[in-house]
């Protein structure tokens, strides 16, 4: 399928359009605009899907590519706007560009975390009724498994709090391969004021440690609507945010490793979670 405007000129890295949009890979400009860039078929095609999608920037050979993303976006009344090469180079954040683009909608694609909460409450002893709190998440891939494992496993959504990494950032987006735009995420400096509002929407936080009084997938875990909270790549929760938390829980480790990175500990607290609430799967992977 041919580009809506395959008679213009493709746009080049000295287009103001483009330079406007690179600018995006920023977080002050992001910021400023009000917009971010979202690369790469799955979160293009979910951005569009999700009204996020401003307009899309889009080289030749990924238009040819992909049709059905073109058809979507004009169906959605999303401009699609060709670029050369070097263009796409220069809006990727990666060494390899896919060609495809999307300028989004921050507004769009992030909730408050009392929205993300009250969703938590609201899924009650189901799926839904989890949520996950990143405590200074500072990793963006670890932040973008986040959002991917609450979306595969069915979860209300994604808290970012404390000094965590923008979760609107090109690699975040990425790494999130289309679920920023299918579950909330939301993100707050003040950990202690997300922490309020889990206890005023009735949500029970959760928080990890070796010396917890509960084992995963041993002793039953709250029945009600919980939010796991996972601490910083490096340092885990501080004392005073695991000492917040309703409950605490110790994840069995039956061989040598000491620990487990944050990742892996989020998505097997996760998984049990979903697993005990008798979650039937939509489909598999």
């Amino acid at each position: 399928m041919a580009l809506p405007e395959h008679d213009a000129p493709a746009l080049t890295p000295r287009t103001p359009r483009i330079v406007a949009a690179a600018k995006l890979h920023r977080g002050a400009a992001r910021r400023k605009a009000g917009r971010f860039l979202a690369e790469g078929p799955n979160s293009v095609s979910a951005a569009i899907a999700a009204g996020a999608a401003v307009e899309l920037y889009v080289a030749a050979a990924a238009a040819a590519r992909h049709p059905g993303i073109l058809a979507a976006a004009a169906a959605a009344g999303v401009r699609a706007h060709p670029i050369d090469d070097a263009a796409a180079a220069k809006l990727a954040d990666t060494v390899t560009s896919t060609g495809l683009f999307a300028l989004c909608a921050a507004d769009a694609a992030l909730a408050e975390p009392g929205e993300v909460l009250a969703a938590a409450a609201a899924g009650g002893t189901g799926p839904g009724g989890i949520a996950l709190i990143g405590v200074d998440t500072a990793d963006p891939g670890n932040a973008g498994t986040l959002i991917r494992m609450a979306d595969a496993l069915g979860a209300a959504g994604v808290v970012l709090a404390g000094d965590c990494v923008d979760p609107l950032g090109g690699k975040v987006v990425r790494s999130t391969a289309g679920s920023l735009f299918h579950v909330p995420v939301a993100r707050h400096r003040d950990i202690g004021a997300v922490l309020d509002a889990a206890a005023a929407a009735g949500v029970a936080t959760l928080a990890t440690a070796a010396d917890a009084e509960l084992a995963l997938g041993a002793d039953p875990l709250p029945a009600g609507p919980v939010a796991w909270l996972l601490g910083n790549e490096a340092h885990g929760l501080d004392p005073a945010t695991r000492a917040r938390a309703d409950a605490r829980v110790r994840i069995p480790i039956r061989g040598r490793a000491e620990s487990l990175n944050l990742a892996t500990a989020a998505a097997m607290c996760l998984w049990e979670s979903a697993r005990s609430r008798g979650a039937e799967p939509t489909h598999y992977a």
